[in-house]
């Protein structure tokens, strides 16, 4: 059998938890955030768990090796 190929691309943004979760960084934390709110800044620090199980099924088959 072949190896399978991961996508660098979800490699870069996804990493899976001890738990087996996929954890990211939500967006909108890199620029212009002077006119943000300081509370929104505080909840975009945080890393997020994915909440939906679909996405996770798919996001699997781009990291085989995770």
């Amino acid at each position: 059998m072949k190896k399978l190929k991961t996508k660098k691309g979800v490699a870069k943004r996804f990493k899976l938890t001890k738990k087996g979760r996929i954890k990211f960084r939500p967006s909108g934390k890199s620029h212009l955030n002077t006119n943000k709110k300081a509370d929104k800044l505080r909840r975009l620090r945080k890393a997020k768990t994915l909440p939906n199980k679909k996405d996770e099924q798919q996001l699997r088959r781009m990291l085989p090796y995770a």
